[in-house]
């Protein structure tokens, strides 16, 4: 049986690798010009990502206890489960990257003026 902190400590390790999915799949959307490089990134340096955020959370922190014993729900859990999450949070709720606009000199060079 899993503990109520067990629980909670999943719920937080989910909800951080949500977050940095979305955040990085919608940073390599608007700065990469093809729209295969955002994917080949995504999906190379996102799981890099939650390798530190696994390690970490639930190593150095003790998020997630030994609640799971199965290591392929425990997988799905952290990795599948907030890839997934973030993934259509970037797609169906922000808006797509051709309707922002990017300045198109640094905010250094624009306050100079």
């Amino acid at each position: 049986m899993v503990s109520a902190a067990t629980a909670l400590g999943f719920l937080v390790i989910i909800t951080i690798n949500t977050v940095i999915t979305a955040v990085v799949i919608r940073f390599f959307r608007l700065r990469l010009s093809t729209k295969w490089g955002a994917v080949v990134y995504s999906l190379l340096l996102v799981p890099l990502v939650y390798v530190a955020t696994t390690i970490l959370l639930s190593g150095a922190i003790g998020f997630g206890g030994t609640g799971l014993q199965d290591r392929d729900t425990a997988l799905i859990l952290i990795w599948v489960l907030p890839f997934t999450l973030g993934l259509s949070i970037d797609l169906f709720w922000m808006p797509p990257p051709e309707e922002i606009d990017l300045p198109k000199e640094p905010r250094e060079q624009q306050q100079s003026r």
